[in-house]
C-alpha cells in the first residue's frame, strides 16, 4: 500500500465515526425516534458511498469489515478521550466478536 492510499484509507475511515458523533444525536433530537432511522440512512449511506463508491478506502481481499471497524474504533476512542467509562463496553465487545465468529462459521457452513 502506498502512502497516498494509506492516507486516503485513514481519511475515509475517519469520516464515518466523525459523522455519527457529529450528526446522529441532532437527528434524534430534532425528529425523535424516526430521526435515528433517518440518520442511519443518511450517515451510513453517505459514508458507504464515499468509502466504497468513490473509493476513499483501499481494500484487498473479500471481507469488508472496514466500515464497522471504523465506526467501532472511532467512537470507542472518542468516548475514551471524552472521559467515558469504556471498561463497561468490554462485555459487549467480547459478545460481538463471538457473535461474528459464529455468524462467519454458519455462513461458511452454508456457502462454503
Amino acid at each position: 500500500m502506498t502512502l497516498q492510499l494509506a492516507i486516503g484509507t485513514f481519511a475515509g475511515a475517519f469520516i464515518f465515526p466523525f459523522m455519527i458523533r457529529l450528526m446522529w444525536g441532532k437527528f434524534v433530537d430534532n425528529f425523535g425516534p424516526i430521526g435515528g432511522w433517518m440518520a442511519a440512512g443518511f450517515i451510513v449511506g453517505t459514508a458507504w458511498t464515499l468509502t466504497h463508491g468513490v473509493g476513499a478506502i483501499y481494500q484487498t481481499g473479500g471481507a469488508w469489515v472496514d466500515q464497522a471497524f471504523a465506526a467501532f474504533s472511532g467512537l470507542w476512542i472518542a468516548s475514551a478521550i471524552a472521559g467515558d467509562d469504556v471498561g463497561k463496553s468490554i462485555p459487549t465487545i467480547i459478545c460481538s466478536i463471538v457473535g461474528g465468529i459464529i455468524a462467519g462459521y454458519v455462513l461458511f457452513s452454508f456457502l462454503g
